[in-house]
């Protein structure tokens, strides 16, 4: 049901509450019926170290449900319906969704469409709900609830009215942009980001040790710092879950980062450090000291870790990694001629396989595991041309195949 943009908010009907099994069943008997639904979530990631699903916001057949999980709630019958591809399931936004409910309730998606990836496709340059839909239908979100406390009980009516707008207009926005899609020929880019994000896997509960190299500025530091940031990020963790507090609220990355660079001696040269405070010490005691103390035994490290979700993927060699920044200029070019964001172009999975296949003509590039068809129609001939010019340059000597270019 496509809602008319001349509804007034305030003329909206009041979102159901969904507390009992009763009243889920009730909604399961509407979406079980229905072939597009809006989705969202709220969680508690600012309040919580491991946060939570603490609200699923659901909209079908003109109406809005705020169903709590927190309650005494088996939603484990929704799962079907969100792994059915016949139904058209529209997030905003997706990955977080999808992640955080497939790690709570194990569900799995299918016929998954991501409105603000086709915002971004279609040439956005602020693709966030609260642009769109102010572009699009002249409604206005108060964003003001977005980081409140959503695990707290009863639901204020501003949390109440905020959730329930982040679903209730993305039924009309899909059809629009579906229009617009097919028009400037670009519904397959949005196809293939959402099949990405259904077949996203919730990464594993237990925090990495070299977790810590996925914090931006943690590749500009020097073996030392990385030593030290390392040691800091382990004792952040720690802390953070005794505390059951997200880990920036112990101690925020910029902090941590100038703690791994300048790695002070003694708490008078901590304090001088922007963002640690009295408070902040209070909280972490003599640990900061100690893992710098326990950084300088074990000693520099001269090579940054990979993530340990990008380690599946194996390391490219040097010649690889030649290649894989070629690529990126390509992409690059290619998402500022076409005015899309490179990642829906060209995703970092693919290029990594790109620059492991090495495919310099039209059949071998066929054969990449990924890619697809308007992808090879839109810039194949580029890949190829890139590919076959740097097999050249190997071939001529001209590829720089020791030590390493930069750090990765």
């Amino acid at each position: 049901m496509v809602i008319p943009m001349d509804v007034r908010i305030e003329e909206l009907p009041p979102p159901i509450l969904v507390e009992s099994q009763e009243d889920f069943e009730d909604l399961l008997d509407v979406l079980e019926q229905e072939d597009e639904i809006a989705v969202d979530t709220e969680a508690d990631s600012f309040y919580s170290f491991r946060d939570k699903v603490c609200l699923l916001q659901i909209t079908a057949r003109g109406q809005d449900w705020l169903v709590d999980p927190l309650g005494d709630l088996d939603l484990a019958d929704l799962g079907p319906i969100l792994a059915d591809p016949s139904k058209t399931k529209v997030f905003h936004d997706a990955e977080y969704d999808v992640l955080i409910l497939g790690r709570e309730f194990g569900f799995r998606f299918a016929g998954l469409f991501d409105t603000r990836v086709a915002a971004a496709v279609l040439g956005s340059a602020a693709p966030g709900l609260a642009s769109v839909l102010s572009d699009r239908f002249g409604v206005q979100l108060d964003k003001s609830q977005q980081r409140s406390n959503w695990a707290k009980r009863p639901l204020t009516p501003k949390q109440i009215a905020y959730a329930r707008l982040d679903t209730r207009f993305l039924l009309p926005l899909m059809h629009e942009q579906k229009e617009e899609l097919a028009r400037q020929g670009r519904s397959m880019i949005v196809e293939t980001e959402c099949r990405r994000l259904e077949a996203l896997e919730p990464p594993p509960l237990e925090s990495h040790p070299n977790d810590f190299v996925k914090i931006k500025g943690a590749r500009a530091l020097d073996p030392k710092g990385v030593s030290a940031l390392k040691e800091l990020y382990a004792v952040r963790q720690k802390l953070a879950e005794r505390y059951d507090l997200p880990p920036f609220r112990i101690l925020g990355n910029k902090p941590m980062l100038d703690v791994a660079r300048k790695r002070p001696r003694n708490e008078a040269e901590l304090l001088r450090i922007e963002g640690i405070t009295p408070k902040v010490l209070g909280r972490l005691g003599n640990r900061v000291q100690r893992a710098l103390d326990r950084a300088a035994r074990k000693g520099p490290i001269a090579r940054l870790p990979m993530s340990p979700k990008r380690a599946g993927e194996g390391q490219l060699d040097e010649i690889q990694s030649e290649l894989h920044d070629r690529l990126k200029t390509l992409r690059k070019e290619a998402s500022e001629r076409m005015g899309i964001e490179s990642a829906y172009l060209l995703n970092r999975h693919l290029l990594q396989k790109l620059a492991e296949d090495r495919p310099a003509s039209a059949e071998s590039l066929r054969s990449v595991d990924g890619i697809e068809p308007w992808q090879l129609e839109a810039f194949g001939d580029d890949i190829v041309a890139t590919v076959t010019r740097f097999e050249r340059d190997v071939a001529a000597g001209t590829v720089p195949s020791a030590p390493s270019r930069r750090r990765r």
